[in-house]
Order: structure tokens, then sequence, then C-alpha cells
């Protein structure tokens, strides 16, 4: 009897429903809906279709194959789950003998299927991939009939099949959404009242005969007569849009007033890193990216809006890529602040830390791999972080086309410590704010480096530095708090580190520069140096000429000053303990006992047999307990009756 009564306690608490971390449309009749616990993650899928749907991940690359689960509800109202994969060219996926995916529930109604399940972030099966926190492509698929029988051949044609770039585990997590409150509401905490302020650009057009533009716009503060703080931002989007927007930078001004009133009355005009607008507005507030759906700050910390103490004008860059030179383009999309009187405990600060947009950033042609490193050297930290430290909270990782992977490394005393951040398959298409799972603290003294790993096998001459999507870029954002006076903390190769990395001596100019040494290359233009340089040849020289050259820091305070003794030329840290990616040892899951194998579906034991490998992992419940809205929630439901299943259950479990 106490068996009885343990095993229907735990069915009723499995059945419970889950508050979701995470979501994301991946079509418009596809949704997933997840929440990543310590070791493993809990997914749901809701599909508008009567048939199968497939579910999974695969690298960029598409090297490591695709590993996908199958599942559907049969016409007798059994629930299927199977775990496969997806080889070379074979776009069916095949079985796996382990299955390593755990149905929890599901049901099918009149429009949906519905499943929930769950994996080990590496369930040590070498067809499976491991859930990390870089991102992955996650695949779908679905089709209006289902698998002939349990042996989960697919329907040959007509399967809607897609792919999209997504952080599973650290990512931003959106603000949860009450549909019906009934009366539990009473015991949620109301949310502050939000007001709203739109940062829209003016029906800028398009040039016809330049593939990039930068616009500014300047906007006053709100008016508010008391700090408030921002809690959420996100991009409004006109549509047609978004395939020319690349990014958009919300700054802080602080200089000639005069000059700011007056560019506020305009409607906006293309602007340059090098104007002057860009001179008193250089402090980020907010910032959206490729991909990007927006961030919620957490419940310690806000942006600060603050007409006494903060600044009274901002400048809205917005930089767009027509790389097609389309014509009669014009936008209107911004970003919307969402900003309350209820401030929270700390005021939040974006740090960039990276290197700056400049013709030294050279990247050389046709290579797998060339790293850049922009650093914030630990002088700039010592000078403005307080003794107890910062706490980094979330990042968003910025470079062009060519980026492949990017980390925000951390040293302290000689010392690396685990990057703050880190993304070993970055996809430029997909810049996401990562939501740190634990704040990283930043002390004084520490050193952070901006590494980006580019693949240029896809050009034939040489990339620079610069704001176009052609050229590149290396640029971490950390959102931190509490916010203290540092803006940027770059770095840029010193010049005599780029000459001696390309074999020159000495120059002289004006333009066009000259090399005068060494007497093999007198005569030669830089740029044609650059141009003609065997890159192929000299690769690893320039690398090395790079990584133990000088380079120049920038350390910019919030009022856009240089600190005091930061600009001097630095050498690369000195790091006597290199970081060690640790290397855990996979270990297969425990055996199971009966009980608990009952409640993840394994009904039998475990078989590794390919086609009995298919019916384990299945559950029939009559309805999911879902926290997430559902319009099909009232639709009648193809499934087991759930009373039948815990006796059923019970019955077995007392033999």
């Amino acid at each position: 009897m106490i068996r009885a009564s343990l095993l229907l306690a735990l069915l009723i608490q499995c059945s419970m429903a889950i508050e979701w971390k995470h979501s994301a449309v991946l079509d418009n009749n596809f949704l997933v809906l997840w929440t990543p616990g310590e070791n493993d993650v809990t997914f749901e899928v809701q599909v508008k279709t009567p048939g199968y749907v497939g579910f999974g991940f695969t690298r960029e690359d598409g090297s490591e194959g695709v590993d996908m689960v199958i599942g559907w509800v049969d016409n007798n109202g059994q629930v299927h789950l199977q775990d496969r994969h997806v080889k070379g060219a074979n776009r069916d996926p095949q079985m796996d003998s382990s299955q390593d995916y755990h149905l929890q529930s599901g049901y099918e109604n009149k429009t949906h299927t519905v499943l929930r399940f769950n994996r080990r972030y590496d369930t040590c099966d070498p067809r499976d991939l491991k859930i990390t926190n870089d991102t992955l492509q996650v695949v779908w698929q679905y089709h209006v009939d289902e698998p002939a029988s349990a042996a989960g051949v697919l329907p040959a044609d007509g399967a809607v099949r897609g792919t999209r770039p997504l952080y599973l585990v650290q990512r931003d997590v959106q603000p949860r959404r009450v549909a019906n409150q009934g009366t539990n509401a009473r015991n949620i905490e109301p949310e502050p009242v939000l007001h709203v302020w739109d940062l829209f650009n003016a029906q800028v057009r398009l040039p016809m005969d330049q593939d990039t533009l930068l616009q500014c716009r300047v906007f006053s503060l709100p008016k508010i007569v008391r700090k408030h703080h921002v809690v959420r931002y996100e991009p409004v989007i006109q549509p047609g849009s978004q395939e020319y927007l690349h990014h958009m930078t919300l700054y802080e001004c602080r200089g000639e007033e005069a000059k700011l009133i007056e560019a506020k009355r305009t409607n906006g005009t293309a602007c340059s890193p090098t104007d002057w607008l860009h001179a008193q507005c250089n402090t980020i507030a907010a910032t959206w990216s490729l991909g990007s759906e927006g961030f919620n700050y957490p419940a310690e910390a806000g942006y600060a809006l603050d007409p006494r103490n903060g600044p009274r004008f901002y400048m809205f860059e917005t930089h767009y890529s027509n790389p097609q030179l389309d014509a009669f383009v014009t936008d209107s999309s911004g970003l919307r602040l969402l900003y309350t009187d209820k401030l929270r405990t700390h005021d939040a600060g974006v740090l960039s830390v990276g290197i700056d947009p400049n013709w030294r950033h050279i990247i050389p042609p046709g290579q797998p791999e060339v790293i850049s490193e922009g650093h914030c050297i630990a002088r700039c930290t010592e000078d403005t972080v307080p003794d107890n430290g910062v706490n980094v909270f979330a990042v968003i990782m910025h470079t062009h086309q060519l980026g492949k992977k990017i980390r925000l490394r951390q040293i302290r005393d000689g010392k690396e410590l685990p990057p703050i951040a880190a993304d070993a398959s970055y996809d430029p298409s997909y810049q996401e704010y990562r939501r740190l799972q634990r704040p990283a603290k930043v002390l004084p003294g520490d050193h952070l480096i901006a590494e980006c790993t580019y693949s240029s096998q896809t050009r034939q001459t040489i990339t620079l530095g610069g704001l176009s999507t052609k050229e590149e870029t290396c640029l971490v954002s950390a959102l931190y708090y509490p916010r203290i006076d540092l803006s940027l903390c770059y770095s840029l190769p010193a010049l005599p580190t780029v000459l001696h990395s390309l074999g020159i001596d000495k120059l002289e100019g004006p333009s066009p520069l000259k090399i005068i040494s060494p007497p093999e290359l007198k005569g030669m233009t830089l740029e044609e140096r650059l141009v003609t340089y065997d890159w192929q040849t000299n690769f690893q020289n320039f690398a090395d000429a790079t990584r133990t050259g000088t380079f120049k820091p920038l350390c910019s305070s919030t009022k856009g000053t240089i600190l005091p003794e930061t600009s001097l030329e630095s050498h690369y840290p000195r790091i006597l303990w290199p970081y060690q990616e640790p290397k855990v040892p996979c270990t297969r899951k425990p055996q199971r006992n009966k009980l608990s194998m009952l409640l993840d579906g394994e009904i039998g034991g475990v078989d590794s047999d390919e086609s009995n490998a298919v019916e384990r992992g299945q559950l029939v419940r009559n309805k999911v307990s879902r926290s997430s809205d559902s319009s099909s929630a009232a639709s009648s439901i193809r499934s087991a009756s759930s009373t039948a299943l815990v006796l059923t259950l019970v019955a077995v479990a007392l033999r």
C-alpha cells in the first residue's frame, strides 16, 4: 500500500506544470519551450499537425550530423518517441541504438501534437550532440501523416523542415506572462507599471550607391522628474527591413547641449565614428544586433534614467547593410525601452571590450583560423572597479561575417580564470544576449581579453577592421552592476607591431605611405604590400609577430575622456597559469530501479535491439499539465485514460 501511495504521489508530482524558462517560435506551426536543469534540459514541442514531429540539433558546419528526436501519437492514443540521427546526405533520420530522449508526456487533439521530453546535456552517445553554452543550430520537421507502425518508417515526401541558430542554456529569460489569473493570482506580486520610450528612425532612405549606411538621430530624455529604471528593451522592426538592419545602438551623450538640441530638431543624418556627434555620445545604453529579441534586466538591476545626475540626450545609431544595392528602401525601425519608477537595487552599466575598428586589425585571407584579441588592461580596471568588484550578468558578442568563435577571457594575478563567456560555434547571423548562469565577478586589476576567431577561407584578399560588414570587428558588450565610470576598454595593435608583422622596417609619407626599408621593398606602398604579401607562406610569422608585439590600449570613461596612464603601449599579459578546460569523463546513466523506469515510461528493461528500443520511453496520459498557453487545451484528445494508467502502474509496482 505504501508503495502504491508513493507511486501515485510521484505520478502527480511529475504531471505538475513546469514553469518554462525559454520559448521560441520555429515557424508558424512549431513552438518549442524548454527549461535547463542541473544535468539535463526538459523540452516541450507544440506542433500544429496530426502527424509526426521532429526536433534536434546540429553544428553550423554540419560536421557532426544531426541529433534528432521523432515523436507522434498513433490512432490508439499510444505516444511514440524515438532517438534518431542524420548522417551525411541522408535526410531520413535513422534510429539510435541508445535511446537517450525520455518521454514525460504527450497527447494529440484535433489540431496539435504535443510532446514533452528531456535529455541529459551529455548523453555519452557519440551520435548525440552535447548541449553546451555554444550556439546550436536547432533543426525541426513535421508531417501531416504519422509513421505506419512503431518501426518508425517516416512518410517519404511532404515533410516541412527548417533550421535556426539558438542558445539553449545561456539565454535571456523572457518575462513570464500569466494568461489566466485564478485563485492563486493574489499570491503573485503585481508587476510594476511600465512606461514606454520609443526611439525610432524617421523614414530613412538607404542610398543606392553604397552598401553601408550609419544613421544617427538625437533624442532627449523622457519627461520624468525623478530617477527611473529601464527593465527591458526590444526591437521594433518595420516589416521588410529585417534584412537591411545590422545593429542598432543607443548611446549616452554628454557635451555641448546647444549642438545636441540643434541635432535633436532634425530627423537624423548620416554619421561616422569620427564625427563630433560620436565624440560626445560614446557610452552604450542599449544595443541590438542580428537575431536578438531584446533584453530583460535581472530583478536586482536596471538601466538608470536620471534627469538630475544622468545624461539628458541620447544618440540612436543604426547600421544598415544593403550589399545588393536594392533601390527605394526606406526604414523606420527602432528600439522600445520599458521603464518604471519602482527602482531596483543596482544601476546597471555596459562595458565594451574589444578591438578598436581600424585598418591595423588585419585578417589574412585563406586561413581556417585567424585569432584576434582586444585587451582591457589591468591598469584600466584598477582605476575604475571598486574593491568588491562588479558583477557581469550578461554579454552580447559581435563580429561581422567571418566570426566563428568568441571568448571573453579573464586574467587575475597571472592566473587565467574560466572564460566569462564563450561560444565555440558562433553564428554572425545570431547575436542574441547571453544571460550568464551566475554573475561573473570582475575585480580591480583584472585583465580582460575579447578573443575572436575568424575563418577567412572564403576570402582571396585581406580583411581589415572597420564598420562595414565586409570589414571585421571584435567586440563583447558586458552588462554588469553596480555601474562604474568606464565605458569602453579597447586595444589596437601598435603600428610598429603591424609593420613588423608585414616585414616592414620603416615607412615615409604623407599618403600614400611608402616603404623605405628593407631595401627589397623600397618604393612599394603600404597598400601594395598588404595586397601582394604572401600570406600563405608568412601567416605564422604574422601571427607570432602580432601576439608578441605591443598594442595601444584605449580606456574611456562614461564622459568620453581617456583615463590617465592607460594609453601607453602594452604587451600581452604574462599568464603563469593558463586556463585548461576541465575534462570530465563521460559516464553512462546509472542503472535505474523499476519504479524510476516506470516513471520514465520504460516498461521493461533496457533493450539494445533497435526494433525493440523504439518502444521504450512511452507514457500515455489524458492531458499534459503545462504552464504555457495553448489554444488546443479545450479540444478533444486522443489518449488513454490517466486513471487507467495510474491503476496499471500501481498494479505493476506492487508485483
